[in-house]
């Protein structure tokens, strides 16, 4: 799936972080395997399951350490990191049209994607950084991304911390809250 979203992405030079490809984003990234409590008895702390993938240019992590296997961890960490770095890390610039993921999941105005899909990182970010583009207005926002204002403010309830902060950076602005 997440094929998908990169051959797409990285025709842009200006790639977000939570949009780059496995491996473009893995070669930024240091990856520590490391010993947490958590589940799984007795064969908890023998091992060290724990993943925390930090994203060395922007200092960003994803952790993840309740999974016994390594592995599925390491998967959980690597969608953290993406979700932390649509969170944490805004481009400047926005594209001519909203990408043709974010067209592809926009469904007679309405974007379907569940907040665990790996694709949901990458619409967060658009998303984010188009709202910041347009310096917090989401009627403007939600107009350039073909949806409705509604739409994307229910989007963006999807991750708690990323309605918070347009909502905090809105307050800043003097605008009114979003509900």
């Amino acid at each position: 799936m997440l094929a998908a979203i990169n051959s797409e992405r990285d025709l842009s030079e200006n790639v977000h972080p939570a949009c780059a490809n496995l491996d473009a984003l893995l070669k930024d990234c240091q990856i520590e395997h490391v010993r947490r409590s958590g589940p799984g008895g007795q064969h908890r702390n023998k091992v060290e399951t724990g993943v925390v993938i930090k994203h060395l240019p922007t200092n960003i992590t994803g952790e993840a350490s309740e999974r016994r296997q390594q592995g599925r961890n390491r998967s959980i960490a690597l969608f953290r990191l993406r979700v932390n770095l649509a969170l944490g890390y805004r481009n400047s610039e926005i594209q001519e049209s909203p990408s043709t993921l974010w067209q592809r999941r926009l469904m007679n105005g309405t974007l379907k994607v569940n907040s665990e899909h790996d694709e949901f990182p990458a619409l967060l970010a658009e998303a984010l950084d188009t709202v910041t583009y347009y310096q917090f207005d989401v009627k403007a926002a939600s107009q350039f991304l073909n949806c409705s204002s509604s739409q994307l403010i229910k989007f963006l309830k999807k991750e708690p911390r990323a309605f918070a902060t347009i909502n905090q950076r809105r307050l800043e602005s003097g605008l009114h809250l979003l509900k």
